[in-house]
């Protein structure tokens, strides 16, 4: 997204009838505010009395390059320079700037019944509440730069905000408990589980994302701008050794798999597994046992591994070697082609494709490199994970949109925050009343599970087998594991596990 599309000078809000606001503070916030700027038009909810200006003061063109901006782009601009709100976050109900629990769940439920415009009326419009504090009840934290302001410059970031609790699929209200999440398994013949890093984690195997073991938080001697260039393909074809430097941390060194892998593969056995959609590249679901067919590797796996130079593919497991040495892995078939023999080179460049020699090339001391200039480059050896940058593979979009969509009968979500496209998407893209349910340590607030299970993934999956009556045997799972599960305050349907006796 190239934020200058709004004009070089676009760095105010103004509130019909009110004075300018200027939103630029600071280098650090000039993403925010620019943001700000085309929150409400990209959003396309009118908020009362917002009107964007550009540098001269005059509001923007609608038929101009401001206009190009869609709710894909405001998001994707807002996405790492604003805080969300859990739920969980809303307890407080004596803090002056945010809304309890109670009345953020209201305020959502009020929106969707009367719509936008109506809902802008009754409450902002109306003074009933700030929209400072109404951006707390949509899972949005007031960004503090613009603490001190109006309440006016906050509209925009309000607008952005009703447009997405709009755009979240609505909770299925007859599924909340425990026992309903278990039934859902046993009648379900065409379920969807779609699976993150954290279903690995207890092989020892680190998350991406985790504030202090995840393995982006290790990545501060490299210097990148953002850890996640370690996967930037672009990256990786300037400088391979960034990414072989943590290659090693990621690699999968084990035959071992999980119980959520064992849970998986059950599930695959008893006929009621249509496709689980794997983000992790460990290859971990194959060793489980999960059936080619039964699989898409969203972001390519460990499994094998493509020259980059002339596509030479081998099993990912012969290049491990260079990888646990720190070493940059070389195409064996780039190798072969730079070491043939000379007269091999001046056989196939004489009766090839060198035929027409320059008339009056008369210097015979040139070398058969200069001649010929035809020798191979030698190739780095990339594992066929699908960097940014690199489409996912087709295999991923045609399952989703012409198998899976129209026989899914239940989702569940397990150890992923759901935060990488395409793949967070996939949950939105199925049909809402399909139920759904979440699995991980941690909840997200931009997605509402019909059920949430909260806690280490292997406790989760093994009790639920329990309740079943199904047997998960796996040598991670105590026999006499005892389970405590209770209700999150202020929740209906969020349950906490935790293991009490290994």
């Amino acid at each position: 997204m190239d934020v200058s599309q709004l004009g070089s000078g676009a760095a105010s809000v103004k509130a019909l009838g009110h004075q300018v606001v200027n939103l630029i503070d600071s280098d650090d916030d000039s993403d925010l505010a620019d943001a700000l700027l085309i929150a409400q038009r990209g959003s396309g909810v009118n908020v009362p009395g917002l009107e964007i200006l550009d540098a001269s003061g005059e509001s923007g063109e609608e038929d101009g390059s401001n206009a190009s901006w869609d709710d894909d782009d405001v998001e994707s601009l807002f996405e790492d320079t604003i805080e969300e709100l859990g739920d969980e976050s809303l307890f407080d109900k004596a803090h002056p700037d945010s809304c309890s629990l109670e009345e953020a769940v209201a305020f959502r439920q009020q929106l969707r019944t009367i719509g936008p415009e109506e809902f802008c009326r009754r409450t902002v419009e109306a003074g009933t509440i700030t929209a400072k504090k109404l951006l707390t009840a949509f899972g949005l934290r007031p960004p503090p730069f613009l603490e001190g302001q109006t309440d006016d410059a906050y509209y925009g970031l309000l607008s952005l905000a009703i447009s997405r609790e709009l755009s979240k699929r609505i909770k299925l209200p007859q599924y909340n408990s425990i026992d309903d999440a278990v039934e859902l398994i046993k009648k379900s013949k065409n379920i969807i589980v779609l699976t993150g890093a954290g279903i690995s984690t207890s092989l020892g195997i680190p998350d991406f994302r985790s504030k202090d073991t995840g393995l982006y938080s290790k990545l501060a001697h490299l210097g990148l701008n953002d850890p996640q260039e370690v996967f930037d393909i672009r990256i990786f074809k300037e400088d391979p050794s960034i990414f072989y430097s943590v290659a090693r941390d990621i690699l999968p060194a084990t035959d071992r798999f999980t119980p959520t892998h064992a849970f998986i593969h059950l599930l695959q056995q008893k006929g009621k597994l249509l496709t689980n959609y794997s983000q992790n590249i460990d290859n971990i679901e194959a060793i489980a046992g999960i059936l080619p067919e039964k699989l898409i590797q969203c972001h390519g796996s460990f499994a094998t591994a493509s020259c980059v130079e002339c596509k030479y593919q081998v099993n990912g497991e012969l290049i491990f070697s260079d990888i646990k040495a720190g070493r940059i892995p070389k195409c064996d078939q780039c190798i072969a082609k730079l070491r043939a023999p000379a007269a091999m080179k001046r056989k196939r460049s004489a009766n090839g494709s060198d035929k027409k020699r320059r008339r009056f090339d008369t210097n015979d001391d040139s070398s058969e490199e200069d001649d010929y200039d035809d020798s191979p480059k030698v190739g780095v050896m990339k594992p066929d994970i699908t960097f940014f940058g690199e489409a996912l593979p087709d295999r991923f979009s045609e399952r989703l949109t012409n198998h899976d969509k129209n026989l899914v009968d239940l989702v569940i979500v397990i150890g992923t925050s759901l935060k990488v496209a395409p793949v967070s998407e996939v949950v939105p893209y199925l049909p809402a009343h399909i139920p759904q349910m979440y699995i991980s340590r941690t909840p997200v607030s931009h997605v509402n599970f019909d059920v949430d299970m909260l806690g280490d993934c292997d406790v989760v999956v093994a009790e639920l087998c329990r309740r079943a009556g199904w047997d998960l045997t796996h040598e991670m799972v105590p026999k006499d594991q005892k389970v405590e599960i209770k209700l999150q305050d202020g929740f209906t349907s969020r349950h906490l596990f935790t293991a009490t006796k290994k």
